[in-house]
């Protein structure tokens, strides 16, 4: 349905995050991937949602030539606890220390999206509440050492081994924690 009606456009998603490019690739939409380097840093006033709209328009800005028919998606995501950001740890003593942060605690998981073409840019966020259980070191240094979790906002994937132990509930979208809120997505690019 999405890939009829944007069959005049070329989507450009700037992510090399493989979930966010599996995402497109279920909502059956042809789209190449096109990367820059930017350099994430936020003004130390935004909180929350003002965070990841600021990094989701600044990594659509070194894109200085679409075409006509272009429509570039960039996103970004963080995970928001107790007023802070946590975003991808550098290192396992990193990870450890967002993971027990965590730990028996709600948290927020705050997507934002820019869909971008050469006149019109759309910025729009979406946020999940996720309740963790009580982890142990044992479960946390498990995790570390079996999984990836250097390139996750909060060192976690919702859908790795932690997240089907850790996770007790949710409110919101399960696709916004895996890093895109695909149902948002949709509907703004049908707008298009």
């Amino acid at each position: 349905m999405l890939k009829e009606k944007l069959a005049n456009h070329n989507i450009i998603l700037a992510s090399k995050s493989p979930r966010r490019q599996q995402f497109l690739k279920d909502l059956d939409l042809p789209f190449t991937i096109e990367l820059k380097e930017v350099e994430e840093i936020y003004p130390p006033k935004l909180q929350g949602a003002e965070i990841t709209d600021y990094l989701a328009d600044l990594k659509s800005k070194p894109f200085t030539n679409l075409k006509e028919n272009d429509v570039l998606i960039t996103s970004d995501t963080i995970v928001w606890l107790n007023g802070k950001a946590l975003g991808k740890p550098k290192d396992k003593a990193g990870a450890f220390k967002m993971l027990r942060a965590l730990s028996g605690k709600k948290h927020e998981v705050i997507t934002s999206v820019s869909i971008k073409g050469t006149n019109f840019q759309t910025i729009f966020n979406d946020t999940t509440d996720v309740y963790f259980k009580e982890l142990t070191d044992a479960e946390i240094n498990y995790y570390i050492d079996n999984y990836n979790p250097y390139d996750k906002a909060g060192a976690y994937g919702i859908q790795e081994w932690i997240g089907f132990i850790a996770i007790e509930s949710m409110k919101g979208s399960y696709f916004n924690v895996a890093g895109l809120p695909v149902q948002k997505l949709y509907k703004e690019l049908m707008k298009l």
